[in-house]
């Protein structure tokens, strides 16, 4: 998935107020860019970064900017959060995720359970509806481990729960974790930061919900797909 202008290089500043950071541009101007995070962004909010923005052709926009990329650990990781879910169809059109072959419709937002939304939506004649919900990870603390989440998600343990309810119901549900960086070689819940979350999880899976995980490739000019990587939980 390509950026659909040729991203801004900028060190940064500091992150504040959840979806706000501040950043020197290295043209020698200081904006205040976008953050489509909401999460706790662990490791990857130091003053001093080399940060990537991507910025808007929207005039009406009040922050013309959004930060897209961060250099961490000597990698370039994805921050924004609404990269994963259009990154994931991608993959699938291109027949990428082996795990979730051989589907002739897929319907993207569609709702389901409780006031809630399916990321992807999977149906072929003779197989069984299969509902795919997509998390971005970028959370890596120790080694080469991914982990998720990064602070505490009552939604992703409810949308865990809504998951379980469709294979009670004879569907098919998978849980896709996509690493928005390519230096893990494995994911696990992060416990002691959500213990509800990895709970949930756990016990989904003891239900017949699947799990997938991918990392992904990430260059200044574009995030591809990247590898499997398993699953310990």
């Amino acid at each position: 998935m390509k950026f659909a202008s040729p991203l801004v290089r900028g060190t940064l500043l500091k992150r504040y107020k959840r979806f706000l950071a501040d950043i020197a541009l290295d043209s020698g101007e200081t904006i205040t860019a976008h953050v489509a995070n909401p999460g706790a962004m662990i490791g990857l909010n130091a003053p001093g970064s080399e940060a990537w923005l991507s910025l808007s052709a929207n005039p009406k926009r009040k922050l013309p900017y959004s930060w897209e990329l961060i250099r961490a650990d000597g990698v370039l990781v994805g921050l924004n959060t609404a990269v994963p879910n259009p990154l994931a169809f991608e993959a699938l059109a291109s027949k990428k995720i082996q795990e979730l072959q051989g589907y002739s419709s897929v319907r993207r937002e569609v709702k389901y359970g409780v006031n809630s939304r399916i990321d992807l939506l999977l149906e072929a004649p003779g197989k069984p509806t299969c509902y795919v919900e997509i998390k971005n990870v970028h959370l890596k603390r120790a080694g080469s481990l991914a982990e998720f989440p990064d602070s505490k998600t009552e939604r992703g343990a409810k949308h865990l729960r809504e998951l379980a309810a469709m294979v009670a119901a004879g569907h098919r549900a998978v849980m896709l974790y996509v690493v928005q960086r390519g230096d893990c070689d494995c994911f696990t819940t992060a416990d002691d930061l959500d213990p509800a979350y990895g709970a949930a999880l756990r016990e989904a899976v003891a239900k017949g919900v699947e799990t997938v995980c991918y990392d992904c490739k990430i260059s200044t000019e574009a995030i591809d797909w990247g590898r499997p990587l398993p699953v310990k939980l």
